[in-house]
């Protein structure tokens, strides 16, 4: 499967949803949405970024 920029960008909203929703019974919605939110942005494209280094390096050498 390739992924182009679309893809990408939907699959990483989606998972980063998926997370925040299965988090949410559990907490406060205002913390979810303040601290737990953005840190698995955070997280999630520092993530993506190695991902796609390592794919680059993976495919020149």
């Amino acid at each position: 499967m390739e992924f182009d920029r679309k893809t990408t960008i939907g699959l990483f909203a989606g998972i980063i949803a998926l997370g925040t929703l299965g988090v949410m019974p559990m907490m406060v919605t205002s913390t979810v949405l303040t601290m737990v939110l953005p840190s698995m942005v955070v997280f999630g494209l520092i993530t993506l970024l190695l991902g796609v280094k390592h794919g680059q390096y993976q495919a020149s050498h």
